[in-house]
């Protein structure tokens, strides 16, 4: 029931490497594993594992701080499995497995036995169940929705005290809340009440599948239904057409102004960031207004020139045909 070097190796703990599937290695390989129906078993196992005094704790603690003693590690995981699994049990409300929401426990207990600072004077179990909670919340939001959610603080604390909310004022009931409720809980939490309502709905119920089919008769799938918002080929080709024909016009346009109407033209109106009238002016040598009627004016011999070439090719085109 040794801790293993390849995981727990005394140099890469102490710089903080230890990886997350190094931790889920380590806790299959050396420590009691439960079953989904074992759980019983489990809890008796644990059972024999010792629990430390605070002198025994602290000891130890030191130990593998200081000299990365992996004999000391293995104790101090072990004396808190009971701990682990007493906060997991709360967690089986989501219809996850026992087995590995206490095997995710596990390993946030490891993390918190690998960054404990005995020093500061109080136990690893009071700072152990934060990061155990953390690591089965973690987990929780992982498996129980392919659609990710709890992205924020206000939406993981949402989603872990939501049915204790609903259930304190006895709002049990299946379907959308009640106005009244849904004010009640946003208030309690801190959180909008579209924020309710929406995570009240994801919980009301799994996934569903695209692949289910529609009726229990029929063969068609929730898929066939679903509409493509993509523009077709053929439409994507024709905007491609369109958007060259537009540069070419406004190219051939461009040509018929003269230098400084270009410059102007270009400056104010085809950049990110258009250059002001002043810098414009103090350029030219011109009052800023001066410079507003060159650009107002080239504007328009634009847009002149480019619906005439777009009047001849479209009669060059009807005449072709």
């Amino acid at each position: 029931m040794m801790l293993a070097q390849t995981v727990w190796d005394g140099r890469a703990a102490h710089a903080g490497r230890v990886t997350h599937e190094g931790l889920r290695a380590m806790a299959n390989r050396t420590l009691p594993a439960v079953s989904q129906d074992g759980l019983s078993r489990y809890l008796a196992d644990i059972r024999k594992f010792p629990l430390l005094d605070p002198k025994e704790e602290y000891m130890l603690a030191k130990r593998w701080r200081e000299h990365q003693d992996t004999d000391a590690a293995h104790k101090l995981v072990t004396s808190h499995l009971r701990l682990v699994a007493k906060i997991a049990r709360g967690y089986r409300g989501y219809g996850l497995p026992i087995n590995e929401v206490i095997a995710e426990g596990n390993i946030g207990l490891m993390q918190a036995v690998k960054r404990f600072e005995p020093e500061r004077g109080f136990r690893l179990a009071t700072y152990a169940m934060w990061w155990i909670r953390a690591a089965i919340q973690e987990y929780v939001l992982r498996s129980w929705s392919l659609v990710k959610i709890g992205t924020t603080a206000a939406q993981k604390k949402l989603f872990f005290n939501l049915r204790r909310a609903k259930g304190q004022i006895h709002a049990l009931e299946e379907g959308d809340l009640h106005p009244d409720h849904v004010r009640q809980i946003a208030d309690k939490l801190g959180v909008p009440e579209n924020e309710v309502v929406n995570m009240n709905r994801r919980l009301s119920g799994p996934d569903p599948s695209l692949n289910a089919p529609i009726k229990s008769e029929s063969e068609a799938e929730w898929q066939d239904w679903l509409a493509d918002d993509s523009l077709d080929q053929e439409t994507l080709i024709g905007d491609a057409e369109e958007l060259e024909e537009r540069r070419t016009l406004l190219a051939t346009a461009m040509e018929e102004l003269n230098e400084r109407e270009r410059d102007i033209l270009e400056a104010r109106r085809l950049r990110e960031a258009p250059i002001t009238l002043e810098n414009l002016s103090l350029k030219y040598k011109i009052s800023r207004e001066r410079v507003r009627q060159i650009e107002v004016r080239a504007f328009e011999k634009l847009q002149q020139s480019m619906r005439a070439a777009l009047v001849e090719k479209r009669s060059t085109t009807l005449d072709a045909r």
